[in-house]
């Protein structure tokens, strides 16, 4: 049995934001709790590459973690690009895949296509391609024979080549040696002044050399992000791939085409998601829990069975534990609410400990601020079994007893014992012992 060529990837990210109209290089943009080019990298992992180098614009070295970075000094052309990228792969033998950091719609398995093409074909190039009128993409030009001979860019193309209907995705994959030789014989005479890669290819066709060419049969999956517009096209279809996989796994999803889910968020069977909700970041929702509608999620942890929504906003560092409810126009931030309590409604929680089974009436708050700059906020704890009332304000730091109960509209500034019954506004007054007198009459 043959052994497999080792297998390298050279990441095109050096273009800037020009069409996006932004500050950002288009392919940092944010897409669905990703960056547009780690879309790319993940897939080339997945699909086994070994060695990333990642071609940058200077200044922007710092972007990247876990590759390998090349600068590209001048702008001079996608050859230029694979040429900074080559000085890191020059002692490389194998495989090189060519990848467009605006190209966040492929995945392993269109890339697994490609090299699989490239192996059976015995090529030096295999270009993934696709098949679409009227774009002004470089057209596949192909001999009497089917063979690949040449990629002719739409700026030199004549009205005949411009009649092909394959075009050239900008991804390849190549033998290392004939890549490395064909990119020292690139020159930029051509309609923009550049060194065009997709030159490569006929030189490597004039040198004896074999191309191909694998036609992608989903022409979306090779969209290239240049504009804000063609980033919307990008996040709906991403969004769609990644609600059919939850689905398939046992969620429902109510509306899938209102229903927006980052990619590392984490979901178990049985949790059902109504329309109009966007979940985000690292959260984990645990099975039979119910999200939605109208509904924020960020960074959070939501318990078996939980109810969140509608019209609630958890962010980050919230934990809603199995049972619990975060109810209609309730905001909960860096909080944990304990098993089965309830926050019903119109109430905001930060920077708070909840017990289990407590129940927090309408319209509370937790004020967290600190009198000194850059001092931490203080916490609000609230135990098990307390009942609060309507328009309570908790300042933080307080610690409120187990089974307390709070008057209605008071604002609670010192500590509650166990049991109590706190409050009578306009100062708060302690009845230490009153649940339980209460419960024993």
């Amino acid at each position: 049995m043959a052994t497999e060529k080792p297998l390298a990837a050279v990441v095109m990210a050096a273009g800037l934001g020009t069409r996006m109209r932004s500050s950002v290089p288009k392919h940092l943009h944010p897409l669905l709790g990703k960056r547009v080019v780690d879309w790319v990298l993940d897939a080339a992992r997945a699909a086994g590459v070994e060695r990333l180098v990642v071609v940058v614009a200077p200044g922007n070295e710092d972007a990247f973690e876990g590759v390998e970075v090349a600068v590209q000094e001048q702008p001079l052309g996608t050859g230029d690009s694979v040429r900074s990228a080559a000085r890191r792969l020059e002692e490389f033998q194998g495989r090189v895949l060519v990848l467009d950091a605006a190209a966040p719609l492929l995945t392993a398995e269109h890339f697994a296509a490609l090299l699989a093409e490239h192996d059976r074909q015995q090529a030096e190039v295999t270009i993934l391609s696709f098949e679409s009128e009227g774009l002004p993409y470089g057209r596949i030009v192909r001999g009497e024979d089917n063979s690949v001979q040449a990629i002719v860019e739409d700026r030199d193309a004549t009205e005949k080549q411009k009649e092909i209907r394959e075009l050239n995705s900008s991804i390849y994959v190549f033998e290392s040696a004939p890549l490395w030789q064909a990119l020292s014989h690139l020159d930029p005479h051509n309609a923009q002044g550049e060194l065009y890669l997709t030159d490569t290819v006929a030189n490597i066709v004039a040198a004896g050399g074999r191309a191909a060419a694998w036609i992608c049969p989903d022409p979306q999956a090779t969209l290239g992000i240049n504009t804000r517009a063609e980033l919307a096209v990008a996040a709906a279809v991403l969004r769609d791939r990644i609600n059919e996989e939850h689905m398939l796994a046992g969620v429902t999803i109510v509306d899938p085409g209102t229903t927006w889910i980052e990619a590392g968020v984490e979901l178990a069977q049985d949790v059902v998601i109504h329309p109009f909700t966007v979940v985000r970041g690292r959260t984990i929702v645990a099975t039979g829990a119910e999200i939605g509608p109208n509904v924020a999620i960020a960074d959070a942890s939501i318990g078996e069975g939980a109810s969140v929504g509608p019209f609630c906003y958890l962010r980050p560092g919230t934990v809603v534990e199995a049972g619990a409810k975060a109810g209609t126009f309730v905001e909960i931030k860096n909080s944990r609410i304990g098993a089965r309590t309830k926050v019903p409604h119109l109430s905001y929680i930060g920077d708070a400990d909840i017990g289990e089974d407590t129940n927090i009436a309408a319209a509370n708050v937790t004020a967290n601020f600190s009198h000194e700059p850059g001092r931490e906020k203080g916490r609000t704890r609230i135990g098990r079994n307390v009942r609060t009332g309507v328009d309570n304000t908790f300042v933080a730091p307080v610690d409120i007893g187990d089974e307390a109960w709070i008057y209605p509209g008071t604002v609670i500034t010192e500590d509650v014992p166990p049991a109590a019954l706190a409050g009578f506004p306009p100062r708060q007054v302690n009845k230490e012992g009153y649940v339980h007198r209460e419960r024993d009459d």
